[in-house]
């Protein structure tokens, strides 16, 4: 995954300003980078994402379209024979 936006530095300085001790702010920084890199999505991941997920929409419409083809032609062979056999009766 690449490397996201997260300055460590920058979050460790303002965590101490904020009347954090050094060592508190840097295991702070470190863990929330930790968080940030494993956790959050990057552009890469959601177009990933999405191809992966239209790639099953179209197998899934194949799917269908086929399904539907197969019990289109099923009625069709039935009504003919139901069709041929009322002519025949007749």
């Amino acid at each position: 995954m690449p490397n996201l936006a997260f300055d460590t530095l920058e979050f460790a300085k303002k965590l101490k300003a904020a009347n954090f001790t050094a060592d508190q702010a840097e295991a702070l920084a470190a863990a929330m980078a930790g968080i940030v890199e494993e956790r959050l999505a990057t552009k890469h991941d959601l177009r990933e994402l999405e191809s992966r997920l239209e790639a099953r929409m179209r197998e899934m419409e194949l799917r269908l379209r086929h399904d539907l083809t197969l019990r289109l032609g099923g009625m069709l062979v039935a009504g003919i024979a139901i069709v041929a056999t009322l002519v025949k009766s007749l």
